[in-house]
């Protein structure tokens, strides 16, 4: 029986679940092959090849190699393992995240420096409009409790 997801409607949020983690074993497995020198340069030799060796869907490989992280993530890539490829190409975590959002990375740099994204329109509303009561973290009182 699966499991109820309530967070799976939060607007542009992808969850890294256990079927996350599932769906993307083996594109998290060949990005953290990336830690070693050896592999790194084969995968920039010929990254067709070296992605070949890992049991990816084609829509993953075809991900890695646009470098679309969004997408990665989709299909079950976790940011934490995705940096390894931006590590790779010899790019910060700063501009990874700004490519993530259509920013440049001085545009993403002072939207965080700023306080970050607005939560407006980033939330889950509950059926009573309120977001996400029946999840509060532990200590956090309901409103209607």
């Amino acid at each position: 029986m699966a499991l109820d997801k309530p967070y799976k409607d939060i607007p542009g949020t992808t969850i890294f679940d256990a079927d996350q983690s599932r769906k993307g074993y083996w594109l998290n497995q060949f990005c953290m092959s990336l830690m070693k020198a050896d592999n790194r340069a084969r995968f920039k030799a010929d990254e067709g090849a070296y992605l070949d060796e890992w049991p990816m869907s084609d829509a993953q490989k075809a991900a890695v190699r646009a470098r679309d992280l969004n997408e990665c993530i989709r299909l079950g890539g976790n940011i934490y393992f995705l940096a390894k490829i931006g590590a790779t190409d010899g790019k910060s975590f700063q501009q990874m995240a700004g490519s993530m959002t259509g920013m440049t990375e001085a545009q993403y740099r002072d939207m965080m420096v700023g306080g970050g994204r607005s939560v407006e329109g980033n939330r889950h509303i509950g059926e009573g409009g309120d977001a996400q009561a029946h999840h509060q973290p532990q200590g956090t009182a309901r409103k209607d409790a």
